[in-house]
Formats: structure tokens, sequence, C-alpha cells
């Protein structure tokens, strides 16, 4: 009977333990999830004319042992066969949460000391706003937050996007992903 009532105690123990932790969640004042962005966040360049504004993100419940966190930007529905970069950004320490409206900018001193930025699609290594095609059907633009398993992420200051995507996903502990839509 005790090993029955220990046993039961076990179980729900793991089930409330299980109920109890949320997904980590990544949030924005900025942009909304299914939602057309403002256009402050339109590239400034290419045919596009908007003020190339990172948004403003927000994460939170990032899983226990991330070590660092990572934020990427990326379009799947660009007509190039492999998507589009517009931020990938590394080495963000667990003290960071959120970052401001326009921490994306070349040379901005809003992303941690500690953070590494990579080549975008646009050639830059700040943040390129959205830029569709004229005409085209409404782009999804993911933004993505990984909590990650390392500290660091030791890689090549010119390392592409892809190579980075690739390490992110092999320390990536959760991501959350918060989507927009943009249109021209």
């Amino acid at each position: 009977m005790k090993l029955r009532s220990s046993l039961l105690s076990l179980a729900l123990t793991s089930v409330f333990t299980a109920t109890a932790s949320a997904d980590m969640t990544l949030t924005s004042t900025d942009i909304r999830t299914g939602e057309k962005m403002p256009k402050a966040h339109e590239f400034a360049g290419f045919g596009c004319d908007g003020q190339n504004l990172s948004p403003q993100l927000s994460w939170a419940n990032a899983p226990t042992g991330t070590k660092s966190f990572a934020v990427t930007a990326y379009d799947p529905d660009a007509p190039t066969g492999s998507g589009w970069w517009h931020w990938v950004v590394t080495n963000i320490p667990t003290s960071v949460t959120s970052l401001e409206t326009g921490a994306g900018a070349e040379n901005s001193t809003a992303l941690p000391a500690s953070s590494q930025t990579f080549r975008t699609d646009y050639g830059s290594k700040s943040f390129g706003g959205a830029c569709p095609p004229e005409g085209d059907k409404a782009h999804r633009y993911q933004f993505k937050v990984f909590a990650l398993d390392v500290e660091t992420l030791e890689l090549p200051a010119e390392g592409s996007a892809a190579l980075v995507g690739y390490y992110l996903n092999a320390h990536a502990l959760e991501i959350a992903t918060l989507e927009a839509l943009y249109q021209r």
C-alpha cells in the first residue's frame, strides 16, 4: 500500500510539474503574429522606402539550462529558393530578455556587448527590414529567439547565416517564434 501511495504521489508530482512549466514565448510591442508589420520595419533600399527598424522583441520562460540566447529574422517566402535572412544575432546573455525597437541598426549600442551579429542576405551585419517584391503575396517574417545550451557560439566572424542556423539548431533547448506578415 505504501508503494502504491508513493507511486501515485510521484505521478501526481510529475503531472503538476509538467503543467506548471510554460513554454518559452516571444512577443513584441511593434508587431503581432499573423498581422501585417508597420512600414517602419520595411527595408530602406532595393526599391523599398521604410525606416528599416528592427522590431522590439521580448521573451520569457526560457527553459532550465539556458546559457545564452540568439535572435534571427527570416523570410521563407523570398523568391530565392532558399529564403532570405534579415537578422542574425548570437551570444546574447541570459540576463537580457528583450531588445528595443531599432536595436538591430548598424553600429547599434542597444545590443549586448557580448553579442555577435552575422551578415544577412542584404550583405550587412545589421537588421534588414522586409522588402518583398511589389505585388507579391504577403510574405511571412519569422522572428525567432533560441534558448541555447552554450554561453558562446564560437563561429567565424564572416560565417554565413546558414552556418549560424546549423549551430543554433544543434544547441537549441527551445525556440520561440513570432511570425508577422508584410506585403507591398
